[in-house]
């Protein structure tokens, strides 16, 4: 008998790894589905965005409790904000209070960057440092923003901060820096991640935050935009914002 040279052996190793392979992706962990097909349909961290999502978010002011400020408390932890409240600190969400003037009806709504499709902010910025993910997430890059707070006149939502002093304790998963702009990031460090939501829509106590994908009709917060009437803040400046009201 011939001894197997080496390229037979390794001929042979491909086609028991090909074939083990195979018999992996056909087992059966729940009927009619495979483990192949779950893995294909799990997020994967890392993963290049596509346009093919939309992440926003609804909020609905119906369920927003007047004076209460979870939303921006989880806000402030999950981004190493101090949570100080002079012109000069930085806030990502600020909690608005309303009152119909007509009906005397009082609303509180938070409000932070509305991640437009057309975002100001990015057309303004001389750098390119603002700029709009494929999947709609507006972000400030902090390498070569050079604090000409331009963004910051062209936003009509006031939702960019500038950062004035030295930090000194930052979140490793949100880079922040002296000199620099910085808004809401819809938690986009959590969504590279594959996690669900973001800090302030886990946070908020009524669930008047809903995070998802507006892209996705069968997705949470498009059945629910469906469902309800809901507005954008300056709908008249048809920037196409993330972020969608019900009740206002």
């Amino acid at each position: 008998m011939n001894a197997p040279t080496e390229q037979s052996v390794t001929v042979s190793r491909r086609s028991l790894l090909a074939g083990a392979a195979a018999a992996l992706a056909g087992v059966v962990i729940a009927p009619g589905v495979r483990l192949v097909e779950v893995a294909r349909a799990a997020p994967q961290p890392g993963a290049p965005v596509s346009s093919r999502v939309r992440w926003g978010l609804l909020i609905d002011v119906n369920l927003c409790s007047e004076g209460c400020n979870e939303c921006v408390l989880a806000c402030n932890r999950e981004n190493g904000l101090d949570g100080g409240t002079r012109p000069t600190d930085s806030q990502w969400i600020r909690k608005v209070e309303l009152k119909d003037l007509r009906s005397s009806r009082k609303l509180s709504a938070p409000v932070m960057c509305q991640h437009c499709a057309k975002p100001p902010c990015v057309d303004v910025c001389p750098t390119g440092a603002s700029f709009k993910r494929a999947d709609g997430i507006v972000l400030v890059d902090r390498h070569t923003c050079i604090g000409c707070r331009y963004c910051m006149m062209a936003c009509p939502y006031k939702a960019r901060s500038f950062v004035h002093e030295t930090l000194t304790t930052q979140k490793p998963d949100v880079p922040r820096g002296k000199g620099c702009v910085e808004s809401c990031t819809l938690c986009v460090h959590r969504i590279d991640r594959g996690e669900g939501t973001t800090a302030c829509a886990q946070a908020c106590p009524t669930k008047a935050i809903l995070f998802g994908d507006l892209n996705d009709p069968n997705s949470e917060i498009s059945r629910r935009i469906a469902e309800v009437r809901t507005t954008q803040l300056r709908a008249d400046l048809g920037l196409n914002t993330g972020v969608r009201y019900a009740g206002l």
